[in-house]
């Protein structure tokens, strides 16, 4: 079976130990993630940036940085380039030179899981997987069985028992099995790996396949082509599994390897629930790794992952950028999610509404200064998740 279109080798992230492409793969002989890695001088010759704003405004406008082979037409629910939203009051009140959000619930499935899922998906369609199981707090699992159904391969989701029922329900609807479990994801986690073992099913855990990470990069890709090929100075990011900061780590030092935006980078904040903070934890400690957060809660469930498997590559970015990694109370994130509606008219998910939480401590803090452009995600749709009581007087 030939490689992906430019597509050099897979890569441990830990090691260096390099693995062949075109062949199905999970984790290193170290255990630890693979990332995929490109023949950059030939995507150099075979596009030129300015022919990107040419093609479809979806995320495979991106196809020759991305792992499916270019004979292949994609298995797609039609994956939008998604907006930056000017939240001009906030920007006020934070004295900043501008504020974006960009808002991932505008993708299939309403959440930025959409990303990672259709790459995993389609490529474990191309190298011959029939079924794949995963551990998720809701939005992961959704996006799995969605594209799974589009792909005809079958779909089993582990959910903590307390995952949010709309998103219980949505992943039912499309098709998956579900498979209730008392516990965090990481314990759904070693279910899905007693039974990948065991050879049931092909495991779509967060980087314990090397494709998720590649949708996920493409936020990086996006976002740079958003701001004219420059980057902002600072972004939030809501971290859990954190694959889609570690993703826009490596699209943008793809990006500069081939001439299409300079040096600078943007400083990344990792922003955890001060419920569930191992990378917090761990940064402040100055620990390469972060050990397993007991007794995990936050009002926040996409970013309650009590450990990550990709750790030490979070907290390299996050050190590399000279960003920081954050915690926010839950009355902190109430309160951001109140206000971005309030008074932008923005209806952020509660892992959104954690990295405005961030953005104004660390403007308390001075890790952000007046007058810079600072980009924050919103994972996903409000509208998946119970919203805030009304506060409105009962008569």
């Amino acid at each position: 079976m030939p490689a992906a279109q430019f597509v050099s080798h897979l890569e441990c992230a830990l090691t260096g130990e390099r693995f062949n492409a075109g062949q199905l793969h999970t984790v290193s002989s170290a255990g630890k993630p693979l990332l995929v890695r490109y023949f950059l001088d030939q995507i150099e010759r075979a596009v030129e940036r300015a022919e990107l704003a040419r093609r479809p405004a979806t995320l495979w406008r991106y196809r020759e940085l991305l792992p499916l082979p270019g004979t292949r037409l994609p298995i797609t629910l039609g994956e939008t380039i998604t907006p930056l939203i000017d939240l001009p009051a906030l920007r006020a009140e934070l004295e900043l030179g501008a504020l974006w959000v960009k808002d991932e619930g505008r993708l299939p499935t309403g959440s930025f899981k959409a990303r990672g899922l259709v790459m995993a998906v389609n490529m474990a369609k191309w190298l011959g997987v029939t079924r794949m199981a995963i551990p998720t707090n809701g939005n992961a699992g959704a996006a799995m069985a969605a594209y799974c159904v589009r792909a005809g391969i079958e779909a089993i989701c582990f959910c903590p028992s307390d995952t949010p029922e709309a998103n219980l329900r949505e992943i039912e609807l499309q098709g998956a099995k579900l498979v209730r479990v008392d516990g965090m994801i990481d314990d759904c986690g070693k279910l899905v790996a007693e039974g990948e073992r065991a050879g049931r099913w092909f495991s779509c855990a967060t980087l314990r396949e090397p494709y998720r990470i590649e949708g996920k990069k493409t936020m990086g890709l996006e976002l740079a082509e958003q701001l004219g090929w420059t980057v902002p100075d600072a972004i939030f990011y809501p971290t859990g599994g954190g694959t889609g900061l570690i993703g826009m780590w490596k699209a943008f030092a793809e990006l500069e390897t081939l001439g299409w935006i300079g040096s600078k980078r943007p400083r990344m904040f990792a922003v955890q629930a001060s419920g569930c903070a191992p990378i917090v934890r761990a940064f402040n400690a100055g620990e390469e790794f972060a050990q397993r957060w007991e007794n995990a809660s936050t009002l926040a469930h996409g970013i309650r992952v009590p450990a990550a498997l990709g750790d030490f590559m979070i907290l390299r970015a996050v050190r590399d950028s000279g960003g920081a990694a954050l915690a926010v109370s839950d009355a902190a994130t109430m309160a951001a999610w109140r206000s971005a509606g309030r008074d932008d008219g923005m209806l952020l998910c509660p892992e959104g509404a954690a990295t405005l939480a961030a953005l104004r401590q660390a403007r308390i803090n001075g890790l952000v200064r007046s007058g810079e452009r600072v980009v924050l995600f919103n994972c996903a749709t409000g509208y998946k998740y119970p919203l805030p009581e009304s506060e409105a007087a009962r008569p």
